[in-house]
């Protein structure tokens, strides 16, 4: 089960549930109904799951690539672990995880259907728009973007799942500002971690491509861009948030994603990378327990 748990990054993907719910809850004002509730949390839990272990599944040859004659470098703290990418390391066959990821996905599939027919269009999407991101390891760095639109597809289909027909201008908002916080908090500090393994194999990210300065700059940009999208998502919600709800957005952004990205941009040093990484993956956790807060007092 370890082998399991590690193919689908569990701790990360965890956290990662935490955006979705935040994104349910800001969009609603209020919780949902228990069933729906229920729903939502195993289709995101089964979603992120089958999503993490097709990561592995599809990047296998290259991560065997990677870590031939070594060890996966454990880097940030969230995913740190001996069994991570547990088939490339072959403590788990590439027959198992598929039947892993097919399972997870069904269960995605039927809890997407129950909550909102259209959220199948989502789930069809994901796995599609994974495959995309990993073939294009050693072809684009522009796989960048792939991987914004991926982490943004989780919160677009809580939303859906409770409000049938959000505002497509607000959505698209939404999705530029998960977008910012992917690509500079995410996608390029987990790829800056891994550069000398991603050299030996010719891969072509952001770190690579352009060096530490201009990654630094591009990851900055990003984080910056974040906190100012950020300042607009009240206006997705039936809640009066107000100015007491932006600073709070704020102060969390500042902590985890600007102090931490800043001192990358200075240092250009690794294990600045795996800070903001780590600090990131804990941006959503925060933000659901800051609305939540919000929804209880309202």
């Amino acid at each position: 089960m370890r082998s399991f748990l590690a193919l689908s990054r569990s701790t990360h993907g965890v956290l990662d549930i935490a955006m979705p719910g935040f994104a349910a809850l800001l969009w609603l004002g209020h919780f949902p109904r228990w069933p729906v509730l229920l729903v939502a949390l195993l289709t995101a839990l089964a979603g992120y799951t089958a999503l993490y272990a097709l990561n592995d599944i599809i990047g296998v040859k290259v991560d065997r690539e990677k870590f031939a004659g070594a060890g996966p470098n454990a880097g940030y703290s969230v995913e740190a672990s001996d069994l991570r990418y547990p088939i490339a390391q072959g403590k788990l066959s590439l027959g198992k995880g598929i039947a892993w990821f097919a399972a997870w996905y069904v269960i995605a599939l039927i809890g997407a259907y129950w909550l909102n027919p259209l959220l199948i269009w989502v789930v069809l999407a994901a796995p599609v728009l994974e495959t995309v991101y990993c073939l294009l390891f050693k072809v684009s760095w522009w796989r960048v973007l792939v991987s914004g639109v991926v982490k943004a597809l989780g919160p677009v289909a809580a939303v859906l799942a409770v409000v049938p027909r959000p505002d497509p201008a607000l959505l698209g908002l939404m999705v530029a500002w998960l977008m910012a916080w992917e690509i500079g908090g995410q996608n390029i500090p987990a790829d800056w971690n891994d550069v000398e393994e991603d050299r030996r194999v010719g891969a072509r990210t952001i770190p690579l491509v352009f060096g530490p300065k201009i990654a630094g700059t591009v990851v900055l940009i990003a984080l910056l861009a974040t906190l100012a999208l950020g300042w607009f998502l009240p206006l997705m919600s039936p809640l009066a948030l107000g100015l007491r709800f932006q600073l709070g957005m704020l102060a969390i952004g500042v902590v985890l994603l600007l102090a931490p990205g800043f001192q990358l941009f200075r240092s250009h040093e690794g294990r600045r990378a795996a800070k903001l990484f780590d600090r990131a993956s804990l941006y959503p956790l925060a933000l659901l327990a800051l609305v939540t807060v919000f929804v209880l007092i309202d």
